[in-house]
């Protein structure tokens, strides 16, 4: 397969051009360095139908079957991590090895979901009848994937959607639309066709798609205020929605800490990819006690680390994404600069692509826009704070609740701490870890469902009770149905 040239959707198992192309753009350099099909609204109907044709066929294969296809395609990512690592440093930015981290994650993430099986729940098994609660697939589902982890991300919708027997039309981001294509190409020798469909296009494609009558599902990762526009197109016609939305995430660290344990894992959990990750680090709270100390050596990692083109040897931290979202990092910087806050940065950027200095705000008031917007760029507000009761109040102020983090040498302590943070993830001496085990979902207007685990494969499916009666037995006389009541 050419990972460097001709890129096409995949729809009912084979090439289509759509009409006209996208420019997508290398952030390293900000130039143009390959075209991505633009779908029409006749690609969309196309693609809906395709996976519709597909469904029944698709749901009848044995749960055994659909795991095994699972297999087979983290196998085909593994087989050619090398050649979309390269093209996923092209379109998204970020540093050639930690690319290859997400293209071997994602195998990795597909052949773990396959491990995953749909319960049969008995919720009554007596001397007349048994009650099974069967969970069924949706129909058709389609995924909205970011551009941040455009790979990872699109596997976290793939995986449970198909294993569940659902078919699907995938959406890559119109900035890094490139490897969710060719992840479509490569698919097409292992499941049958219609099964998953890939199109791409620009900023009209998302709402023919939530808008589409044939779809029965949508899975968006995205901006809260995205997800509002979707949750009100699929409210439409009642979709089934899972909403993976912002985060303005919080760490406390306690007095008890020991700086040179925590700080390398502290700053990486803050400014990994560029901190364009929805559950790093964007509040980082430091007892008074050690936060100058911790201050300190964040801004020595931040002055030796190398921020430049992610394809160049030695690079640890690559470009802002896109223009947009760099024009808006480089906007919330100077707002800070304006109202007098202390700026420190890290080392020189190159001057040509979307580059932006590490930066740490040294205790800004918690009411300027670096602590209460998610910047998504690697600003970081570093805050002083004295007492537990009054940092756990300060983390919670926020309409967002993703994730979170609590450091101390006290265990028992921190897991204290971590149940009064509102968040749905929270971890303690760690960060941004993540299982396809484990459910993850956001508090406030973090998030709509759940993703990952059991829970996150349920939400592809639909309950439904069979009541079963027993041989001999007499059926339990009928009750009244609630809305006669």
């Amino acid at each position: 397969m050419d990972f460097d040239s001709r890129y096409v959707m995949t729809i009912d198992g084979a090439d289509a051009m759509g009409e006209g192309t996208i420019d997508v753009i290398n952030p390293a350099t900000g130039q143009p360095f390959a075209a991505a099909p633009r779908a029409t609204a006749a690609d969309v109907d196309a693609a809906v139908a395709a996976a519709r044709r597909a469904l029944p066929a698709w749901r009848g294969l044995a749960m055994a079957e659909r795991k095994a296809k699972l297999v087979e395609m983290g196998n085909a990512i593994a087989a050619n991590a090398a050649e979309l690592a390269a093209l996923f440093t092209r379109e998204q930015g970020r540093p050639l090895a930690m690319a290859l981290g997400e293209i071997k994650q994602s195998a990795y993430w597909l052949k773990a979901t396959a491990k995953l099986d749909l319960p049969v729940d008995v919720t009554e098994d007596g001397d007349t009848r048994r009650v099974e609660v069967h969970h069924e697939p949706l129909g058709v589902v389609a995924a909205i994937v970011p551009w941040n982890f455009p790979v990872l991300l699109a596997i976290w919708k793939i995986a449970p959607a198909l294993l569940a027997g659902n078919t699907m039309v995938v959406k890559p981001s119109p900035f890094t639309p490139l490897c969710t294509l060719k992840l479509g190409e490569l698919f097409r020798d292992i499941l049958p066709a219609g099964v998953l469909n890939v199109v791409s296009g620009g900023d009209e494609l998302g709402p023919l798609i939530t808008a589409h009558p044939g779809i029965d599902k949508i899975s968006f990762t995205g901006s809260t205020a995205t997800g509002k526009k979707v949750m009100e197109s699929a409210a439409r016609d009642l979709k089934r929605i899972t909403l993976e939305l912002g985060g303005n995430d919080a760490a406390i660290v306690l007095p008890d800490c020991d700086v040179d344990e925590i700080a390398t894992q502290i700053f990486f959990g803050a400014f990994y990819n560029s901190a364009q990750v929805c559950i790093a680090t964007k509040r980082l709270y430091i007892h008074e006690d050690i936060y100058d100390a911790l201050r300190n050596r964040l801004h020595e990692m931040a002055q030796r680390s190398v921020v430049g083109d992610g394809a160049a040897e030695g690079t640890t931290f690559g470009p802002i994404q896109n223009e947009p979202q760099y024009r808006r990092v480089l906007a919330l910087m100077e707002e800070a600069r304006a109202n007098g806050l202390t700026l420190l940065q890290g080392s020189d950027v190159p001057q040509r692509g979307y580059f932006v200095p590490l930066t740490l705000v040294d205790n800004p008031p918690e009411d300027s826009g670096v602590v209460q917007e998610e910047a998504f760029g690697p600003i970081l507000p570093l805050l002083r704070f004295s007492y537990l009761d009054e940092v756990i109040d300060r983390a919670n102020a926020s309409e967002y609740g993703l994730a979170g983090a609590v450091w101390s040498k006290d265990i028992d302590a921190a897991i204290a701490v971590a149940r009064r943070v509102e968040t749905g993830t929270v971890w303690i001496n760690q960060n941004m870890q993540s299982t396809p085990f484990t459910p993850f979902a956001g508090f406030k207007q973090s998030g709509f469902g759940v993703e990952n685990g059991l829970p996150g494969l349920l939400e592809f499916t639909q309950p439904k009770a069979i009541y079963i009666p027993k041989a001999g037995a007499q059926v339990p006389s009928m009750v009244a149905p609630a809305g006669n009541r």
